[in-house]
C-alpha cells in the first residue's frame, strides 16, 4: 500500500495553498512564514521553489527582506481567475470561436449577469 505523503498532489494544489497563505495574510510573507501558514510538511526548499515559480509566472510579487525575499498576491481571487481565463483565450487562434462556445455554455443565469456587465460597460 502506497503512503498518503508520497502521492502526488493535484497539479496547482500547491500553489492554490500558497496563495490562500498569501491572501489570508496582512503583508507580503516569507517562505518560512508561508510553510507555517500551510501546516504541512512541505519543506521550506519546496514552497521558495513554487514562490519563485510563481512569481515567473506574474502572479506574486516580491520585495527584498534580509537575504531573501517577501511574497505578496498581484492579484485577489477573483483577478486571478479572470487572468486565468485570458490566458486560455490567448492559446486559440480562433477568439470568436472559442467565445461564441463559451457563451453558449453559460447557464441562463451565467448569460443574464454577462450581458447585463457588457452593457453597464457600454453605458
Amino acid at each position: 500500500m502506497t503512503d498518503p505523503k508520497d502521492e502526488r498532489r493535484p497539479a496547482g494544489e500547491l500553489e492554490a495553498g500558497v496563495m490562500g497563505v498569501l491572501w489570508a495574510a496582512d503583508g507580503p510573507q516569507t517562505p518560512g512564514q508561508v510553510q507555517l501558514g500551510l501546516g504541512s510538511e512541505l519543506a521550506r526548499t519546496t514552497v521558495t521553489t513554487i514562490l519563485t515559480r510563481l512569481h515567473e509566472k506574474g502572479v506574486v510579487g516580491r520585495r527584498r527582506q534580509g537575504r531573501g525575499y517577501a511574497y505578496y498576491p498581484v492579484q485577489d481571487a477573483h483577478g486571478l481567475t479572470a487572468r486565468r481565463m485570458h490566458s486560455e483565450l490567448d492559446r486559440d487562434t480562433d477568439r470568436e470561436r472559442v467565445l461564441a462556445r463559451f457563451v453558449a455554455q453559460l447557464s441562463p443565469d451565467d448569460e443574464r449577469i454577462l450581458r447585463d456587465l457588457l452593457e453597464s460597460d457600454a453605458q
